[in-house]
């Protein structure tokens, strides 16, 4: 068996979209999973539409998701001379030809087809003239004209197509760029690509590059046609569905395993597993398990997911996903130490980055705020004494642990004869402005005992002001 041979060829023309995505991850964990080469190919000869601000943003979605390519990235832009070289190939061999039909004569064809109910396309004018090379001809494969030809999908099965039902469709234009399907087809065979993983809706192109390969006296490669991605409601993606570029979902707070584990979802399945890390996507993933039926996009679920896979993950794992949102507040981040305790506290209560972010507010603001109505309920004159106290105690100790600061608590219970919920809320309040937060002996380990004491001490004034 030969090695395997992947291939993810986005064109440039905008973001990277959920369905290129999908189409990338799956060629990748085949790559990975087989032990074969990922390729990373530019489409980029619609020179109207390609723009390098569209090639960047394929280039952060795929970092973003962590799908490297071992060779690449090839841009279409760069090899109009191998183009040309198996076009003049096709042309000599009698399986292309030269056409001079203007825009107006061919959609004349068209329209005279039409009238008589057949399938409005090319008649074949120019195809057995043997016009030699001129400005403005456009260059057209000679399809044949009987017979079938079939796919063997591994996802969709066996389809045929009539051949009668394809016409001479063309290689390169009459600016000299050369079109999708025959540009793809160079590629895929100079690049030795032994199987393409794509969308559906590229189903009606395959005939047409079977043909090609036919042509070039080149094996077929492997075909596999994998379902589309479609809304809840089951239409095709579109923005009403939520965020359909890659990099809106990085910045919206989701971790990348999250997403390709859902992304692995839409169309795959492995039983009724759900949740899959990286790794066991890459040992699971294979074609045969590749779902007929379209992928649903379920926002709902993706949330539920990015919410498993942020208390599942290690905390020092989180820290580089994190930094960009609290650097987008103008936080400090550079003791990442003090970031993994952060996380360490915030996991189980966090469905995004974003939302953790914000969860971490008071441990990055060097003036935290009090709510006014916690404030007025907890940080009263009778609780004076027993902060004071609290304060002295942590500012004395010698190792600031966890078990070192409920001890102090302890103490302190039983001196001033309270129970642990009238002195734990007066000092969230005091340590984070609210009544809401992660386990106080938690969060007094975190901030420190600088920030502990400093910030009980703004406490005491508070109180003795009020």
């Amino acid at each position: 068996m030969s090695t395997v041979r992947t291939r993810f060829a986005p064109s440039p023309t905008g973001y990277l979209h959920v369905g290129g995505a999908r189409t990338a991850l799956f060629n990748w964990l085949y790559a990975r999973h087989t032990g074969g080469t990922f390729i990373l190919r530019i489409e980029d000869t619609d020179q109207a539409r390609s723009t390098e601000q569209s090639v960047q943003a394929i280039f952060d979605a795929l970092k973003w998701l962590d799908i490297d390519w071992d060779e690449g990235p090839f841009y279409q832009s760069d090899r109009l001379n191998l183009y040309n070289d198996y076009i003049d190939r096709l042309v000599a061999q009698g399986h292309a030809y030269y056409c001079t039909c203007t825009p107006d004569e061919i959609e004349a064809m068209r329209e005279r087809a039409r009238a008589t109910g057949a399938k409005p396309r090319y008649d074949g004018t120019c195809r057995e003239k043997g016009l030699p090379l001129s400005e403005g001809a456009v260059v057209r494969f000679k399809s044949p004209v009987m017979g079938t030809t079939v796919i063997e999908d591994v996802v969709k099965g066996h389809i045929v197509f009539a051949n009668d039902e394809l016409d001479d469709f063309v290689l390169r234009r009459s600016d000299g760029m050369p079109t999708y399907n025959f540009a793809a087809v160079v590629d895929d065979v100079s690049m030795e690509i032994t199987t393409i993983i794509r969308g559906d809706d590229h189903i009606m192109n395959t005939p047409k590059q079977i043909l090609l390969y036919q042509a070039l006296g080149r094996p077929l490669p492997v075909f596999a046609h994998v379902p589309m991605v479609l809304g809840n409601d089951r239409t095709r993606m579109s923005k009403r569905h939520g965020a359909t570029s890659v990099t809106a979902y990085r910045d919206m707070g989701l971790l990348p395993e999250a997403f390709i584990n859902f992304l692995a979802r839409l169309g795959w399945s492995y039983g009724d597993q759900e949740f899959f890390t990286r790794q066991e996507l890459i040992e699971k993933f294979s074609l045969d398990r590749v779902g007929k039926s379209a992928g649903i996009f379920d926002a709902v679920k993706l949330n539920a997911l990015n919410a498993d896979h942020i208390q599942a993950a290690r905390p020092a794992d989180l820290v580089r996903h994190l930094k960009p949102f609290l650097e987008s507040e103008s936080w400090d981040t550079q003791d990442e130490a003090y970031i993994k305790g952060v996380i360490a506290t915030l996991q189980t209560r966090s469905k995004t980055l974003k939302e953790m972010a914000m969860q971490a507010r008071f441990y990055f603001e060097t003036d935290v705020a009090y709510d006014e109505q916690a404030a007025k309920k907890f940080l009263k004159p009778n609780v004076l004494e027993p902060l004071k106290h609290l304060k002295e105690q942590l500012a004395a100790l010698t190792t600031f642990d966890e078990k070192a600061i409920e001890q102090v608590f302890v103490q302190l219970m039983e001196t001033f004869q309270i129970k642990l919920g009238k002195i734990a809320q007066p000092v969230r309040v005091a340590l984070t402005g609210t009544s809401v937060s992660p386990g106080i002996f938690e969060i007094i380990t975190v901030l420190g005992q600088a920030r502990v004491v400093a910030r009980l001490e703004k406490a005491l004034g508070y109180i003795a002001r009020h």
